[in-house]
């Protein structure tokens, strides 16, 4: 063999050792990230730390979804709904997380519709969670089944939340589930999981999507006395409500006349995407809010919107 065909022979041996190297260090890139997830090395978003006495929601700016972050007092976090699952929705709720820094972390999927849970087997993933709250209704789509088959996975407790079950905390704030009433209910967004939040004389109604029938039925039902919705010593009092998230994206199927002139928030938050298909909010919610006088702060105008609660009043900033 001439030197010139030696030559050539050796390059060829080094193409293919190179070739060889390079699929080996994808593989194992792969293997790495399918052990562990590349959010982890996500970076934190830039986040001021809770002060000392306060509790925090996060409404997310997570497209057209939803996703609040319950900040207690004490630390710990309740993550309410996941967005839908998009790649910009799971990297800004893993980042913001990572922000917060929190000392302990629940979940809890208002129901079985994609835009509320999606983003839950990412956070399982990347985090650990000490509990599942899961809705009363589930669904047989295949990313709901793969969030089942990942809560098993990592040897999460759930629990499945109805009316009168209540998450509460040392420092004296509490979360009363007012609906849905029983684990047979037959209608997705009727069956939401609907919480009332208190802390320090600052009452948050989260309806999840909830439509006018429910807010319709839970208001003949105080008819019946005030305190209906109370539970044990928690306290719950729909008509002393400062901050509402509003069902739904805004949706006119939800936030009926009545519910809403009984409720009579300060300020609302509504979580939806910019341009969405669904054109939420829609007008006469928004008009109906505004004739209340109440402030409205949308996700899709503002981005991420932070209330703070402490010493009996609250704030509401945004970014």
């Amino acid at each position: 063999m001439s030197v010139r065909g030696a030559a050539r022979k050796v390059r060829r041996m080094l193409c293919i050792v190179r070739a060889g190297l390079v699929c080996l260090i994808a593989l194992a890139v792969a293997l790495l990230f399918y052990i562990v997830p590349y959010r982890v090395f996500l970076p934190a978003a830039q986040i001021a730390a809770r002060g000392e006495g306060e509790m925090r929601l996060h409404f997310l700016s997570v497209g057209q979804g939803d996703c609040t972050i319950v900040e207690f007092p004490d630390g710990s976090a309740l993550v309410v709904d996941a967005g839908d699952g998009s790649f910009e929705a799971n990297n800004a709720i893993v980042s913001y997380i990572k922000g917060l820094n929190v000392r302990s972390l629940s979940l809890l999927a208002t129901h079985a519709d994609i835009d509320h849970y999606g983003g839950f087997s990412e956070l399982l993933r990347v985090f650990r969670a000490d509990r599942f709250y899961l809705p009363v209704l589930p669904s047989a789509a295949s990313a709901y089944r793969s969030l089942l088959a990942a809560i098993e996975r990592e040897g999460c407790k759930t629990e499945t939340l109805t009316r009168y079950d209540v998450i509460g905390h040392a420092s004296g704030a509490y979360a009363v589930c007012i609906s849905p009433h029983a684990v047979d209910e037959t209608d997705g967004n009727s069956a939401s999981t609907m919480l009332y939040l208190s802390y320090a004389g600052v009452n948050i109604l989260l309806s999840a999507d909830a439509d006018a029938a429910r807010e319709e039925q839970i208001l003949s039902e105080l008819e019946l006395s005030e305190s209906l919705l109370d539970s044990g010593g928690y306290r719950v009092r729909l008509d002393e409500t400062h901050i509402l998230k509003v069902s739904h994206h805004g949706s006119d199927n939800a936030s009926c006349t009545d519910w809403l002139s009984f409720l009579s928030p300060e300020a609302a938050v509504v979580s939806c995407g910019t341009g969405n298909a669904y054109h939420h909010p829609a007008g006469g919610t928004m008009a109906r809010l505004a004739e209340l006088g109440t402030q409205i702060y949308r996700t899709d105008e503002l981005g991420n919107v932070l209330l703070t609660v402490r010493d009996g009043s609250y704030t509401i900033t945004y970014a």
